[in-house]
């Protein structure tokens, strides 16, 4: 459905930035969208960047794979348990989507669930700095682990929500470019923050960087549930409801039925190797040079810039061909990932330089910038108001549990070495491009 916007007088401050940003002459036709969402569009645009903004720095300065390890390790926490954070942290959002898409399924207004998601993951990492400042050892790891599923389980709830909310608020051919710029604008706090602390290495204890870190996360995500909670979202579709358990075994014969959904899932579980080299990066940095504040602020640097500079060139080109994204970002990691393995293999002596691996983990954000930005697109692009829920709720339980048996590249890591590790995730990254470039187009 497409249909054009007549705009008001007192629309048009609003409007011109939006059609500045979007930034072509069709800013004002609304695609994909319900009429009655069509005015609202520049609003619901722009409180959609800065919840997202919220949300996306929030990830970055509570980082999973590197934050938070840094805290279980200044309290003296067992090492095993920094092994038990990547896991729980993405799963644990995964898995239970296909019930959370059953429950949510009959509420025609959905933008509640993500506020209820943001606010529910403000408060554990509110906890987790808590447990950092009250707790040590054993107990304090357990509280933040135990914090971490909670976490993971109001992360799955706002994702089932978010893309159906966006769905219906924000024009097909926008989505991308605006999840680029909220990922750039991301990038750009997250640099600072890394800035900010890379200054002050030596002058301030790790463990209270790490804690204003969480501190400043916890801050971010109310203030994006507050942002959502002022979007106009049209009632939609509510037919599929029902008993969560019932719908969401259900809801599984799409794989069986629906072959464009089933060999997007197939492309999106290859992809995981970009999400899954990042922490092994991280271990290389840690074995081989300086495990310090400073060595943090430089990666939280890296990333932060990867975000920034990259996102908005994903966002626009994802609304024009999100598989193309996709396969590119899994081509730069397959390429990464051969070229370290084979720097490990000759010994070489950039190993021990700092500086090395915050170019790495800059290639590896942009890499992983563009498969998320890629995947989430074509995703919400390929699908209807009717599927919608579904697609999200299947293709996340699916990776979900593929992200589970990622574990076992940890075990190849920790037996084998890291570089075999890296090696096998640059292959099956070259098989996810493989199988990208087979994809339909969504746009």
């Amino acid at each position: 459905m497409t249909s054009r916007r007549v705009v008001t007088p007192s629309e048009r401050p609003f409007t011109g930035l939006y059609e500045l940003l979007v930034g072509d002459e069709d800013a004002r036709v609304c695609e994909d969208i319900p009429e009655s969402a069509c005015r609202e569009q520049p609003k619901n645009f722009f409180l959609s960047l800065a919840s997202y903004f919220c949300s996306k720095v929030g990830d970055q300065v509570a980082s999973a794979s590197l934050v938070l390890p840094w805290l279980l390790g200044a309290i003296g926490a067992p090492p095993f348990m920094a092994g038990l954070l990547v896991p729980i942290r993405e799963s644990g959002a995964l898995l239970p989507q296909l019930l959370f898409a059953g429950f949510i399924r009959p509420f025609p207004v959905r933008k509640w669930f993500w506020v209820a998601g943001s606010v529910g993951q403000a408060l554990c990492v509110a906890g987790m700095l808590i447990a950092g400042l009250l707790l040590s050892g054993t107990t304090g790891g357990i509280a933040i682990v135990v914090l971490l599923v909670v976490f993971s389980v109001s992360r799955g709830v706002a994702s089932v929500a978010s893309k159906d909310v966006l769905g219906k608020t924000v024009s097909k051919r926008r989505r991308g470019t605006m999840m680029g710029y909220a990922s750039a604008l991301a990038g750009v706090a997250a640099a600072a923050f890394g800035l900010y602390f890379s200054l002050r290495a030596g002058q301030q204890p790790d463990k209270d960087a790490v804690l204003a870190l969480l501190a400043a996360a916890s801050i971010l995500w109310f203030t994006g549930a507050c942002f959502y909670s002022f979007l106009s979202e049209a009632p939609g579709a509510t037919g599929g409801g029902g008993n969560a358990i019932v719908e969401g075994v259900r809801s599984l014969r799409i794989l069986r039925d629906d072959r464009p959904f089933r060999d997007f899932v197939i492309a999106r579980s290859l992809l995981l190797a970009v999400a899954l080299s990042s922490p092994f990066y991280v271990v290389l940095a840690r074995e081989n040079t300086d495990s310090n504040l400073g060595s943090l602020s430089l990666l939280l640097i890296a990333s932060g810039l990867a975000g920034s500079l990259s996102a908005p060139i994903w966002g626009r080109m994802s609304d024009l061909s999100s598989r193309s994204v996709m396969m590119i970002s899994a081509l730069i990691c397959s390429a990464l990932g051969l070229l370290v393995f084979a720097l490990i293999i000759l010994d070489s002596v950039v190993l021990s330089w700092t500086p090395m691996y915050a170019t790495v983990f800059f290639v590896i954000g942009i890499a992983h910038s563009g498969a998320r930005l890629g995947r989430k697109t074509h995703l919400v692009d390929m699908a209807t108001a009717e599927t919608r829920a579904s697609y999200v709720a299947v293709s996340n339980t699916v990776i979900g549990v593929l992200i589970l048996a990622g574990g076992l590249f940890g075990l190849l890591a920790q037996f084998a070495g890291t570089e075999f590790a890296i090696a096998a995730l640059a292959v099956m990254s070259l098989c996810a491009a493989l199988v990208i470039a087979r994809l339909p187009e969504a746009q």
